[in-house]
């Protein structure tokens, strides 16, 4: 394993180091999720479309949870890293494997059980109807390969490791896109293609890790027997995870209600919607990748105690997603168009899609700021402050706004693809005066500790 210490060197040269193979791994995660969708829209109809769109949005809301949770153990992990309390790291990988095997079980039993009545609430078109229940009941089989994959890099990413889950990922995104090509183009399975093509993919890039593991072991002892459920260690886990999985599941049920507003348009604009969620997915994974780096790194430095190399962390992090965020925010309001073809050829599907875009793009812009000012929190144990903000926009403002959007012109989603951006500007109001507050706190915290 590649390893970096998070604690030395120039502070942006480290951060895009440990950030690069993050956000190529997000790009190729993307890129094979992403590949349902296009396979489908090259080969099926909208309705199809429509099936994986709605299916995936519901199993992006799982794997959101999923992720929440495994940042609690990147965070310990990093923390303890940056400490070199390498007792406490060795008990934390051995009780995440536990913990996460018990919550994959519950998971997986929960979404087969209500699959269909999940289509139903999501009010999906009568067309769609079929190759939604299909999508859904199959990827929810591969939850237990998700958690496993995410586990393993979360403690991966902990230890200062960003470029082997890299290797997964692209084992991953290779069997994927040619098995969707096989069982969607091929033999014409429709969504439910997509979604076998996916859990297999999935299925074997986990077992792929847990090889390595074997094989290669970590720079420090650790054995079966470290391999036992600690309840303080867990309950830690979860008190870092439990906050950022429900943000980021309720933010992803956001996302589903504001679906259920626009499948009540019709198709056209529930497949629209889907393809630039797709889109907006790929425009997100710079500053999603470099905010988990800033994660990473707040935790080492916070574990170590330097607070200013912590500061400048975020500040690094906050530029270097602004270059990516402003330029797909400009290129979206010339050639929208280019973009939704990607993944579909009706043209009704890509006018509509076009619309939406050129709003929702100016999100890409702002979230620069509040993806790094979330990872920065989180970093250092402070994962119920990014919760709240977060919750209070999007409940208070992206999903009243849309409604509302919604009913100025229902034949277009133009109006409501400035819903985002919009509720964005309200946590970043909040973000920016909390921050103010806490780094004084942290000020406070290192006068006291060097007097």
């Amino acid at each position: 394993m590649k390893e970096l210490d998070l604690t030395q060197g120039n502070v942006v040269k480290v951060l895009f180091q440990f950030a690069l193979p993050y956000l190529l791994a997000n790009v190729l995660q993307a890129l094979y999720g992403g590949a349902d969708l296009f396979v489908v829209g090259q080969f099926d109809d909208a309705a199809s479309v429509a099936g994986v769109a709605i299916g995936s949005q519901v199993m992006q809301t799982v794997t959101g949870i999923i992720l929440g949770l495994t940042t609690g153990i990147t965070v310990l992990i990093g923390i303890a890293t940056g400490a070199r309390n390498y007792k406490e790291l060795v008990a934390v990988i051995g009780s995440s494997v536990w913990l996460f095997a018990l919550i994959g079980i519950v998971l997986t039993f929960l979404m087969v059980l209500c699959h269909d009545p999940i289509t139903s609430v999501m009010h999906t078109p009568a067309e769609a109807m079929h190759d939604t229940q299909a999508y859904l009941l199959i990827a929810s089989l591969g939850i237990p390969f998700i958690i496993g994959y995410n586990v393993v890099c979360g403690i991966l990413r902990g230890l200062g490791d960003s470029r082997t889950p890299l290797y997964f990922v692209l084992l991953a995104c290779i069997i994927n896109i040619v098995l969707d090509f096989l069982l969607v183009g091929a033999f014409h399975l429709r969504a439910a293609g997509a979604a076998l093509a996916t859990i297999s993919s999935q299925g074997i890039s986990f077992v792929t890790a847990l090889w390595f593991l074997h094989r290669r072991g970590f720079s420090f002892p650790f054995t079966r027997k470290d391999i036992r459920l600690n309840g303080l260690l867990s309950r830690r886990i979860m008190v870092l995870g439990a906050p950022i999985a429900l943000q980021d599941a309720l933010v992803n049920i956001s996302f589903l209600i504001i679906t259920v507003i626009v499948n009540q348009m019709g198709v056209i604009a529930s497949a629209a919607l889907g393809v630039v969620e797709k889109v907006i997915v790929f425009a997100m994974l710079p500053p999603v990748a470099i905010s988990s780096a800033v994660a990473a790194m707040t935790a080492q430095n916070y574990g170590a105690g330097l607070i200013e190399r912590m500061n400048r962390c975020l500040y690094a992090g906050i530029g270097m997603a602004l270059v990516f965020g402003v330029s797909m925010c400009v290129y979206s309001q010339f050639f929208p168009e280019n973009w939704i073809r990607i993944f579909t050829e009706d043209e009704a599907v890509i006018s509509m899609g076009a619309t939406y875009l050129r709003g929702y793009s100016i999100d890409c812009i702002l979230v620069s700021f509040i993806f790094c000012m979330n990872s920065y929190f989180s970093g250092q144990g402070n994962s119920w402050f990014p919760m709240v903000h977060s919750l209070i926009a999007t409940f208070l403002f992206r999903i009243p706004l849309s409604w509302l959007f919604s009913h100025i012109d229902p034949t277009s989603l133009f109006w409501m693809g400035f819903a985002p951006p919009l509720s964005t500007v309200v946590s970043l109001v909040i973000c920016l005066f909390y921050l103010y507050w806490w780094q004084k706190k942290l000020a406070v915290k290192i006068q006291i500790h060097n007097s």
